[in-house]
Parts: structure tokens; C-alpha cells; sequence
């Protein structure tokens, strides 16, 4: 089993899920009491904030970037980086490392291809669906990602930073989400992302209107494919 690295604390709410998932993950492939060998440098998240909302992403990308220095030599063989948002200096970030870092809009992007979903509607921060970092890339990849209307994004911005990030998940809220993805679906949408780590906590990707691809769940995936293969997890069902 390889080390993952876990680049987390933005927010530390979704960091847990992905900590849990991780795990849970190697034990259903491993059996037993099997966990994974992993590592997390956390942020302090009000830091980041400060840096998005200032547009400081160099200062951003040199944070983040000795954080994944330090995995790498705490061991780590692979590092993630525990946020949608922050692939926006995800190049900068795999610049100050010589292991891989997987990317979540790579992984994202083969999971939809896979699925044969064309049109997804992003939901995201604000800088995840308006900086285009993330539509170019999964352009590039094969895939023509939607965004919601301007007064929707801010809708969704708020509800992930003034909510899901603070540990707060609302049933109200939750209807407000729904009543955006229906009215994109009307517009073409085929598919949801839930392109913010923290969106899994008040979005099932289960119980949508339509097929959803939960960022969190896909990218913890690709961590434990990289620390202990898929051939080894089919051995072990096989078996």
C-alpha cells in the first residue's frame, strides 16, 4: 500500500470526508481491518479565504505548494488536494513535487466520459464556476460543463461558504439547490456535478433528478486506485 497525502482543511468538514471515505474504501477492498497509510497536512482555511478573496493566487500556490512538499516528504507517494477550488493552482501546486497529484477535474471528466454524460451542470464556488480553470480543462478532456444563471451561482457560492463550510446543512437550502437543477435541466443539462467538496453533505448524488458525480467520493477513488492498485482490490474480492 502506498501513502497517500491529503492536502486538507478547506474546509476541514469535507477533509473529513474524504478521511472517512479513504478508509472506508481500503477496508471494502482489503477486508478485515484494513485502513489506509495516508498523511494530511491541514490548513488553516481563513488563511485561503483571505487569499481567494484578495485574488492572491501565487501567495495561494506557495502555501499549498509547501504543504505538498511536506507530504512528500513525510512519505507520501501521491498527493490530493483536498478542494475543487484550489485546482485552480493545481499546476503550481504538482510544480514544487516529484510524486503525482491527481487531479479531481481529470478524474471527474473520466467518470462522466465513462458514463457517456456530455452536458453536466457544475456546482461549485463562485471561482470554481467563473474563473474557467475547471470548464477549459474538462473542455480539453471531452466535456462541455453548464453553470447556473449569475444570481444562481451567488445562491450556491453562499450556501457552500456561509453553510456547508461552517457545518450548517439546511433543508431549505437544499430546496434551493433543487430548484436550480431543475431549471438547468430544462435548459440541456444531463448530468450534476457536485463540484464542491463540502456539496456532498446536503446533495445526495443518488436522489437527483439527474445522474450525479459526487467530486469528493470520485477523487478519494483515484487515491486508493494509486495507493493499492486495482488489480490488487479484484485479487482480493476474488478471494
Amino acid at each position: 500500500m502506498q501513502t497517500i497525502g491529503l492536502i486538507g482543511g478547506m474546509s476541514f468538514e469535507s477533509s473529513a470526508v474524504y478521511y472517512r471515505l479513504v478508509n472506508e474504501m481500503v477496508r471494502e477492498r482489503l477486508g478485515g481491518l484494513a485502513s489506509a497509510e495516508l498523511v494530511m497536512h491541514s490548513v488553516n482555511f481563513e488563511e485561503i479565504v483571505a487569499m481567494q478573496k484578495a485574488g492572491d493566487w501565487d501567495a495561494a500556490a506557495a502555501r499549498l505548494g509547501d504543504a505538498a512538499l511536506r507530504l512528500q516528504i513525510a512519505g507520501a507517494r501521491c498527493i490530493l488536494i483536498c478542494t475543487n477550488t484550489m485546482h485552480l493552482i493545481a499546476d503550481q501546486v504538482a510544480s514544487r513535487i516529484s510524486v503525482p497529484l491527481i487531479h479531481i477535474i481529470d478524474e471527474t471528466a473520466r467518470s462522466l466520459k465513462a458514463a457517456g454524460r456530455k452536458r453536466p451542470l457544475l456546482l461549485a464556488t463562485r471561482y470554481t464556476m467563473e474563473h474557467g480553470f475547471y470548464s477549459d480543462r474538462m473542455k480539453r478532456l471531452g466535456v462541455d460543463v453548464m453553470v447556473p444563471e449569475a444570481a444562481d451561482r451567488t445562491t450556491v457560492h453562499d450556501i457552500i461558504f456561509n453553510e456547508l463550510c461552517a457545518g450548517k446543512v439546511l433543508d431549505s437550502s437544499r430546496a434551493k439547490l433543487m430548484e436550480i437543477i431543475e431549471r438547468e435541466r430544462a435548459k440541456g443539462a444531463d448530468s450534476i456535478i457536485l463540484g464542491c467538496t463540502e456539496i456532498c453533505l446536503i446533495l445526495d448524488p443518488n436522489k437527483l433528478p439527474l445522474p450525479g458525480f459526487d467530486t469528493t467520493a470520485i477523487h478519494a477513488k483515484a487515491a486508493v486506485d494509486f495507493s493499492i492498485g486495482e488489480e490488487q482490490s479484484e485479487e482480493n474480492e476474488a478471494a
